[in-house]
């Protein structure tokens, strides 16, 4: 393998059901989730992907994937002059018919395009997190420690050890795992930092040769998870060929102190809602305006978001708020939210605390509290979202433990 210029095939695994974001995830695959307005869950790896210069992609997709395929299709379309693609490749079936038995099955069923490619590193990738990461300077850790297969960790407090996939690292050697667990009950800390474990961001880089091996013994084995967290990552860790890659050392350019650690997994209604509300905090935990590592997405030939009437009884504004192009907010009051494209705030309605996407109408003295209204919501004249909660459970709607009301896509909210 060429140390300087190794030739890499990035594989995102974007199967997931994502039964945990019900009913965001209703109609379509959790990686197609909209998020902050104007992107879909996807677009932050391929976002991370294009900026790292990596440019041939094969996103693996396989339940209610039609939303997920048609946005990449629109989307993420390269030049081929340059052999660069992302490639959307449903479940394959090649092992029999039925559906991927977990990542590592998946990246099995896809052997034999990786074949095809002939890289000499495969960079596998989550597809559901939120974050930005320079993933060449990974690649280049894993070469230079020699390992046969790095995983990408995260720091997190050892309280939430049952969440994680938790790595232990060699004292003698911080970039080696001696063991990897898949959500242990407690954890080892850190040297310097006893509070805290390294915990898998579910990245990982992996030499072709080595990773077809591991992947050919795991598919033999009967009482395999087939999961790269759970038997692939433990694998290379019994044969000390197992690296680790601290987040916590990857520098992107434009990145503050603020949000350079930034990393959500926003598998959960409260994880998505709070990762919204990070975005709009007066010094926003994660900024999506750093223009040298940006974020990629198609909004299409929006005009401006637009506010309008601003007589003493009706002001249309917005306070602590991201409001993205194609929105008119007329008349209404909109405060600490997310409003996406094309959105309606009518007179005298009010949206606070809220993630409000695309499409959407507030109508006329409507009000919307600490919600999530899905693509196409109709609120009507002087109904209310949030503000009774057994009146929204007798609606049909889902009401999380922290009191964050949900509203499925194209639902009708009458007064």
């Amino acid at each position: 393998m060429s140390k300087k210029n190794p030739k890499v095939l990035s594989i995102i695994l974007a199967g997931g059901e994502g039964t945990r974001l019900m009913p965001l995830t209703r109609d379509r695959a959790k990686p197609a989730v909209p998020f902050g307005g104007m992107y879909r869950l996807i677009d932050f790896p391929l976002s991370n992907l294009v900026n790292s210069d990596y440019r041939q992609i094969i996103v693996l997709t396989q339940y209610k994937s039609h939303s997920l395929d048609r946005h990449i299709s629109r989307v993420w379309h390269f030049s081929s002059l340059l052999d660069n693609y992302v490639s959307t490749v449903p479940a394959q079936q090649r092992l029999g018919k039925r559906w991927y038995l977990g990542s590592a099955d998946a990246i099995a069923q896809t052997i034999n395009i990786i074949e095809d490619v002939r890289p000499d590193i495969v960079l596998i990738l989550g597809a559901d997190h939120v974050y930005r990461m320079d993933y060449r300077q990974m690649v280049q850790s894993h070469i230079d420690t020699g390992a046969e297969f790095t995983v990408a960790a995260i720091r997190q407090p050892v309280s939430q050890s049952d969440q994680f996939g938790v790595i232990n690292i060699d004292p003698q050697n911080r970039k080696l795992i001696t063991n990897f667990e898949e959500k242990p009950a407690t954890a080892q800390g850190l040297p310097d930092a006893p509070d805290l474990m390294l915990a898998s961001m579910g990245n990982y880089v992996a030499n072709t040769d080595s990773l077809f091996e591991a992947l050919r013994i795991d598919a033999e084995d009967p009482d395999s998870k087939h999961d790269m967290g759970t038997n692939i990552a433990p694998y290379f860790a019994a044969r000390k060929q197992a690296g680790v890659y601290d987040f916590h050392d990857n520098d992107v350019p434009g990145a503050n102190e603020q949000d350079r650690d930034y990393w959500r997994d926003v598998g959960t209604l409260k994880q998505f809602y709070d990762a919204h509300m990070d975005l709009i905090a007066h010094v926003p935990e994660f900024d999506l305006y750093n223009a040298e590592w940006p974020i990629y997405s198609n909004v299409g030939s929006l005009p401006p978001a637009k506010f309008v009437h601003a007589d003493s009884d009706r002001l249309g504004h917005a306070t602590e708020s991201m409001v993205c192009p194609g929105a008119i907010i007329s008349g209404g009051e909109v405060n600490h939210s997310v409003i996406a494209t094309n959105v309606r705030v009518h007179s005298w309605s009010q949206v606070v605390d809220s993630v409000i996407m695309d499409n959407c109408a507030i109508h006329r003295n409507a009000r919307v509290y600490k919600a999530i209204l899905d693509k196409d919501v109709i609120v009507e004249e002087n109904a209310a979202v949030g503000l009774d909660h057994d009146r929204d459970s007798a609606r049909g709607l889902t009401i999380t433990p922290e009191g964050i009301t949900v509203v499925p896509k194209g639902t009708v909210i009458e007064a």
